[in-house]
């Protein structure tokens, strides 16, 4: 089994080298060999895309709405209310602050690039079957659109992130890509071989698509530059954006999650409201109103529809169509996912799976439908009554279309600028969450608490910076967006494997709790010492009264129960944490956040079948209202002698306990942990 936090924490973080040579040295090849060969790379790897689109375009259909209904499927079960981390456990990030990094890191400056142009295209451009520029066209261009943004690419980003959040803080694994195959495969390959190369190929996928993004993200805010300044669009200019952008990554990411990608999101969360209330406000808003209304609907009537429609019959002109618009964003997406699974498992320790599942997929899916109705429907109005230039740059200029929108608004300088703005800090969140996230899979002894050193995100910040400017003057974007896209296909496959793995490890949580209600013999008196156990229960004891108990009554109980297990020949160990001073620091230490524990683990073996974990900690809690007396030091404040298993706090004390009672809980507790282990044979 994988080592506890606490024995984790005493390991040092170190480069994993064969990740980091081998991602770097695969990647190294594919950017030479786009910028040396720049014609017969793109001729290929479209070749390859194509490929890959008419091949398999069905499985890309059926295993994307797979992905999705089996995300949904964990949410609304009972398995929903499972932490992404232990019982006790708070979530690590308030709602709002949660909610603004799922959006910068999942969509972010794809929005300003694509919020009126693609709606266009649709209007301008539709599949087969749809006269363009017609009513019909107007009517599906939103619902097509919501379909590429909306909850297929979100259930993608919901599997994987509950997946790895879940293994990292529920099974105390490593964050990485590698943990959840773990019950498939198994702890040697996976701590071994076959772990490095799926973390390599993970580093891999997500600088190529970290570079194409930032190459996109160059193209717009040069794009933006030009529009509000007149600042020509150069390699030069692009150049010193990269640099700025890097620079001000760095700068982020020696900050942490905590101060730095987290106020950035916010910032562009904020910004990009009011940006959208602006446009609404100064638009045709009761026709806006009306069309995101009708939009919404018409995206949830079709939605079944098109999760399976591969224009089967509408022949080389649909198969065309279908490569290159819903193929290619599900490769995408796909491709994007390890970069955004593991960042958004990353902020989400202490939520639940429920929470989870449904803050990834509905969040951002309001914010989409409000972005993209709004610019789109008011791009499409503005063509269909005669702006026929507008159109014409959606459609030749993607990087153009918002700001050649901005231009039919009033204060069109001040949106504009606005645009800029808002497209280069989305441009840093994206440079300083991948690099946060390329760092910590090329590390070896993380725990899923850590991230990786301060020098190693530099490293990574610096490392895409030079690869987008390299690429910038080769023109090997479209080359790796293709490798992005290629490399999804097989990524794919693993994220079929993190249901198959997800769904066989809920089913062992399902077979805890089942056994958790058998056997209920911890009955603590006989009903004669009511009075003592009242005492008990109305009391609220000093630090030095729960110590003083952790010691005398705690410890000879669990030394005892240990003793007999290993009489038995059971391999048992009782870790004692500093008995004589325990919990000496605990009024320094603790804070809103985070709560000091110090205590006795008490832990069974079972060879390879899961350990049983007895914990008694030493817990500083605040009193309730009712019981403060002031007149005391601390009075508001009270210590526990709290149980915890391996999935966490049970959330009930000990103190007052007697060592018998003591000893009939703990065997309550274990004989809940044989069941248990019967009910997974």
């Amino acid at each position: 089994m994988y080592s506890s936090p606490s024995e984790d924490a005493t390991k040092s973080l170190a480069l994993n080298k064969t990740v980091f040579l081998g991602s770097a040295i695969v990647s190294i090849l594919l950017i030479i060999w786009t910028i040396a060969l720049p014609d017969y790379s793109e001729a290929l790897l479209s070749a390859g895309m194509a490929w890959v689109s008419e091949s398999f375009g069905w499985y890309y259909m059926l295993v994307v709405a797979a992905y999705s209904i089996f995300a949904l499927f964990v949410g609304c079960s009972k398995y929903g209310d499972i932490k992404l981390g232990q019982d006790h456990e708070k979530a690590q990030f308030p709602f709002l602050a949660w909610a603004a990094m799922l959006f910068s890191a999942g969509i972010g400056i794809d929005l300003l690039f694509f919020g009126a142009s693609e709606p266009l295209m649709h209007y301008l451009t539709p599949h087969a079957g749809l006269e363009p520029a017609s009513a019909a066209a107007m009517r599906e261009a939103l619902s097509q659109t919501f379909l590429h943004w909306g909850l297929h690419g979100w259930g993608i980003y919901a599997l994987i992130g509950m997946a790895l959040a879940y293994f990292a803080y529920r099974k105390n694994m490593p964050l990485a890509l590698r943990s959840p195959l773990t019950p498939i495969f198994g702890e040697r390959l996976i701590k071994g071989w076959l772990g490095d190369g799926i973390d390599t190929f993970g580093v891999v996928c997500t600088l190529m698509g970290i570079a194409t993004s930032l190459g996109i993200g160059v193209l717009q805010a040069n794009a933006g530059l030009t529009h509000v300044f007149g600042i020509e669009s150069s390699k030069m200019v692009q150049s010193f954006i990269i640099l700025g952008v890097v620079i001000a990554a760095a700068i982020s990411a020696m900050t942490g999650v905590e101060r730095g990608v987290r106020r950035l999101s916010e910032f562009n969360m904020l910004s990009s409201i009011l940006l959208l209330i602006a446009i609404l406000v100064m638009g045709n808003t009761i026709y806006l109103l009306n069309t995101f209304t009708q939009s919404i609907g018409q995206y949830f009537q079709t939605i079944v529809y098109k999760t399976f429609d591969v224009y089967a019959y509408d022949g080389s002109a649909g198969a065309d169509w279908k490569s290159g618009w819903t193929i290619f964003f599900w490769a995408w997406w796909v491709a994007w996912a390890p970069f955004v699974g593991l960042f958004i498992a990353r902020i989400s320790r202490g939520r639940t799976l429920r929470e989870f599942v449904f803050g990834v997929m509905f969040i951002p899916l309001g914010f989409i439908f409000a972005w993209f109705s709004i610019f789109g429907n008011s791009a499409i109005d503005l063509v269909a009554n005669g702006a026929t230039e507008l159109g014409e740059i959606a459609l030749n200029d993607a990087a153009m279309g918002m700001f050649a929108l901005f231009e039919y608004f009033p204060f069109s300088d001040v949106l504009s600028f606005a645009g800029v703005v808002i497209g280069l800090i989305f441009f840093v969140t994206s440079a300083d969450s991948g690099a946060l996230v390329l760092a910590n899979l090329s590390s070896k002894g993380m725990t899923n608490d850590t991230d990786a050193p301060v020098w190693l995100r530099l490293f990574w910040a610096a490392a895409t910076g030079l690869i987008t400017l390299g690429l910038l003057f080769a023109g090997g974007f479209a080359s790796l967006q293709s490798v992005s896209v290629i490399a999804g296909l097989p990524f794919s496959l693993i994220l079929v494997l993190y249901m198959m793995s997800m769904w066989r490890s809920l089913k062992e949580e399902g077979n805890k709790r089942k056994a958790s209600t058998v056997g209920t013999a911890n009955v603590l008196d006989n009903g004669k010492s009511w009075k003592a156990r009242l005492q008990r229960i109305v009391s609220f004891p000093s630090h030095t009264q729960v110590e003083r108990f952790i010691q005398n009554i705690v410890m000879p109980a669990m030394s005892e129960f240990e003793k007999e297990m290993q009489a038995g020949g059971l391999n048992t160990s009782l870790d004692v944490r500093n008995l004589a001073t325990i919990g000496e620091d605990i009024d320094a230490n603790l804070t809103s956040d985070n709560d000091h524990i110090d205590g006795i683990k008490l832990r069974v073996g079972h060879g390879d079948e899961d350990d049983f974990v007895y914990e008694v900690n030493l817990i500083k809690a605040e009193r309730p209202n009712f019981t403060l007396n002031t007149s005391t030091k601390h009075a508001e404040f009270y210590y526990r002698a709290e149980v915890f298993l391996s999935d966490g706090s049970q959330e009930y004390d000990l103190v007052g306990y007697t060592k018998e009672q003591i000893l009939v809980d703990i065997l309550h507790q274990y004989e809940c942990h044989l069941q248990y282990l019967h009910l997974e044979r």
